[in-house]
């Protein structure tokens, strides 16, 4: 295919037609011209290709196909390798299916854990999805496959996903709801992008020309084309001025055709942007089609274990107390709940994939010769406590040596196309658990979830492990997990509070008429129970092992940088116990003294190691300017404000074992305008200032200090009135000391 070629022998009313697709999957064929129709389908974590009934709902069976862990489970593995491996197995699949691009990976951020959706997203922070999705997209595309990254922006919950406004000042857009898409897009190129339903500020994104254009393409430097949500699209010709290429679904549609030819016709949409849109599409189909590989084979059985590997990584022990985990083969275990025999390994809607087998515990345990008795204790379909249930499963629990309950969250609490309504597990469950936990104290409890709950029941669970939703291997994991074949290496990507009023975006979620407004600004999640020194019930960051780990000597390359300039930090961390394991480990930057309101600490480095009993390694991070940097809205870029910042290296947000200390020197000065009502304390925060007026502070200080009688009182003095003049505007001072408008007028042309 030569594009240029193409393009230039294509008619206007094909090139307007050519900027929606050929049906609910494919982009449309020119057949004249020799331009083939390619299929897209839903991901991201495994292959949703449907045929002749399609939807984008998850209603409609798909192909046969191996369901891996979902993202929140994904990105509990704090594992870029494994993240690549997973793109590059799903492009292998997508090579074989003759899919051109999967739709993912979604990186919103978890702004509450009511989010229907939270399975399919990463994280509550920006720089741990960015990084991950960077490797996923890097994995996929290396095999030939375009990914899809969604959605675009803001979309941080299901409730009027499609009409509502996402309210949000412009430094917490920048620094927590587009950093992640930044760095993807920096770090992996990818070749499309998914805009998301909703309004960003009262503007739909399919129109947000600042969104799609100014930030997404001249500022981060995207080369790739936009696709609409399936349905997304609204005005198209406003949609493509914006930046937004091919509009899905596809169908046959004169009327759009027209709009579009005639504002081509009349000069308000330029032929010249309309050629842009057709060619980034005409070049995503070269591109796969250059690629392409009929050989390609669909290996179902092979892909099953590796979904199994990649939810045992993925696995987070969250309490262990007595070491009552990992199990004995010696030990009479019961397998107590509905999941242990049918786990949910999945969540509902667009990304529900038709899974080519699912293993539960029970089964795996029995294949394996455990000793494991199972009794059912709740239904997964229903809410209410079954007596008869529940005494059996206590029974059963008294004859064991240790209890190991499978709950979590059923398919109707969370899903695509509808947010939670609270963090609480069926109450079925939570009864089970208080029952079996009271005759039996060694009960383990493992968890099925796409997004936190509450834990009445934590202190009295000897045990709990968060497999999140894990795939279709999930119950074979879990045994592994248990018996200890696999040792669980997991951390949470998201806080799990202790209810759900703590969190931060409690009282403005899901807003109020289709308005949401981000008032928590950008402390989310950690940024904001780190802020307040709030107890939580499992802080970001955390999970333990069946090992231990030392951490030590960590070392900077230098003491003190501009932001031009890099910073490695290296630290040692060993296997100071028995098992083979692997240990994340967590670097945080603090800036000890800003301007601005910031978190306590940010996320800006991991690296997952794994070590044998006794082993040591150095562990290396790289650090720019972004580490340092908030989103300064004066100058619409990141600025990083000369100072002291500290370096922790941790193993969760509040497990930190090392720390040391950097000067970094910002090169980028802020614009400032003073006026005659700019303070004391704002003109003073700058060389300038201290050099203009200085002498004027010192002088009234020491004036009204001058006035007590001794020394300590004249230091005291000087303290309150230096204090008070912090905050006087200069015009106000000027009255006290006699200045003319005139010095005043000088004083601030000097400033501005």
């Amino acid at each position: 295919m030569d594009v240029e070629h193409i393009l230039s022998q294509m008619t206007l009313e094909e090139k307007a037609a050519f900027c929606s697709g050929g049906d609910f999957w494919h982009t449309k064929a020119l057949e004249r011209l020799g331009v083939p129709s390619v299929m897209m389908c839903d991901g991201p974590h495994g292959l949703r290709k449907q045929g002749a009934e399609a939807d984008h709902l998850g209603i409609n069976d798909s192909i046969k196909a191996v369901c891996f862990p979902t993202a929140a489970a994904l990105a509990a593995s704090f594992d870029r390798s494994l993240l690549h491996t997973l793109g590059e197995v799903l492009g292998e699949e997508c090579q074989a299916e003759d899919v051109s691009m999967l739709l993912g990976p979604g990186l919103n951020i978890k702004r509450s854990p009511l989010c229907g959706r939270n399975f399919e997203y990463f994280s509550e922070d920006p720089y741990l999805a960015g990084q991950l999705a960077a490797a996923y997209v890097n994995g996929l595309q290396g095999k030939g496959i375009a990914a899809c990254p969604k959605h675009f922006a803001a979309n941080n919950q299901e409730t009027l996903r499609m009409s509502g406004s996402s309210e949000v000042d412009e430094r917490t857009l920048h620094e927590i709801y587009l950093s992640a898409f930044e760095d993807m897009v920096k770090e992996s190129a990818p070749r499309s992008m998914m805009c998301s339903y909703n309004q960003i500020n009262g503007v739909y994104a399919s129109e947000n020309r600042e969104l799609l254009t100014e930030i997404l393409r001249d500022q981060w430097g995207f080369d790739g084309f936009v696709v609409t949500d399936w349905g997304a699209g609204k005005d198209r010709v406003k949609g493509i001025a914006a930046g937004v290429d091919l509009e899905m679904p596809g169908r046959d549609n004169p009327e759009q055709v027209a709009k579009i030819v005639a504002a081509v016709q009349s000069g308000e949409l330029p032929e010249e942007q309309l050629d842009q849109t057709v060619s980034r599409i005409l070049t995503y189909i070269k591109g796969y089609m250059d690629g392409r590989r009929p050989e390609a084979q669909l290996d179902l059985e092979t892909d099953h274990i590796r979904s199994v590997h990649a939810s045992e990584e993925c696995a987070v022990l969250l309490k262990n107390a007595r070491d009552i985990l990992p199990l004995s083969k010696e030990q009479r275990v019961a397998f107590l709940g509905d999941f242990a025999r049918a786990p949910r390994y999945q969540g509902a809607g667009s990304s529900h994939i038709n899974s080519h087998k699912v293993v539960g515990a029970v089964e795996a345990a029995q294949a394996a010769g455990l000793n494991v008795t199972f009794a059912q204790g709740y239904l997964a379909q229903t809410s209410e406590p079954n007596p008869d249930l529940l005494e059996r499963a206590a029974e059963c629990a008294k004859r064991a040596d240790v209890a190991v309950i499978f709950a979590g969250l059923p398919d109707s609490y969370e899903s695509e196309g509808f947010d939670r309504t609270s963090m609480a597990m069926p109450a079925n469950q939570n009864a089970l658990i208080e029952a079996v936990a009271s005759v039996n104290p060694n009960t383990v409890v493992v968890l099925h979830n796409g997004s936190p709950v509450e834990m009445p029941w934590a202190d009295q669970a000897a045990a709990i492990l968060e497999l999140y939703l894990g795939g279709e291997g999930v119950g074979e994991a879990a045994v592994d997990l248990l018996y200890g074949t696999a040792n669980p290496s997991g951390k949470l990507a998201e806080t799990f509070p202790i209810k759900l009023e703590d969190n931060p975006s409690f009282l403005n979620f899901p807003g109020e008429d289709g308005i949401v407004e981000y008032r928590e600004g950008v402390f989310v999640g950690y940024r904001y129970y780190d802020k307040k020194k709030m107890a939580v019930r499992f802080p970001f960051g955390h999970g333990l092992s069946y090992t231990s780990f030392v951490y030590g000597d960590i070392q900077l390359d230098k003491a003190q940088l501009t932001d031009r300039e890099s910073l490695t930090v290296t630290c040692k961390v060993k296997n100071t116990g028995t098992r083979l394991g692997k240990e994340v480990i967590q670097l945080y930057v603090r800036d000890e003294q800003s301007r601005v309101n910031r978190p306590v600490r940010e996320l800006k480095g991991f690296e997952k190691v794994e070590l044998a009993p006794g082993e040591e390694k150095t562990v290396s991070f790289t650090l720019g300017k972004k580490a340092f940097a908030y989103y300064e809205p004066k100058i619409h870029d990141w600025f990083v404000e000369s100072g002291t910042f500290t370096i922790e290296i941790g193993s969760s947000s509040r497990d930190i074992r090392l720390a040391a200390q950097v000067t970094v020197e910002g090169t980028v000065t802020l614009p400032v305008h003073f006026t005659e009502f700019s303070t004391f304390g704002q003109i003073l925060a700058t060389p300038k200032g201290q050099t203009l007026i200085g002498h004027i502070f010192q002088k009234f200080s020491a004036g009204a200090a001058g006035q007590h009688g001794d020394i300590e009182a004249d230091a005291a003095g000087m303290q309150t009135m230096q204090s008070m003049m912090m905050d006087m505007t200069l015009d106000a001072v000027s009255k006290f000391i006699g200045m003319t408008d005139e010095q005043i007028s000088g004083i601030l042309a000097e400033l501005n």
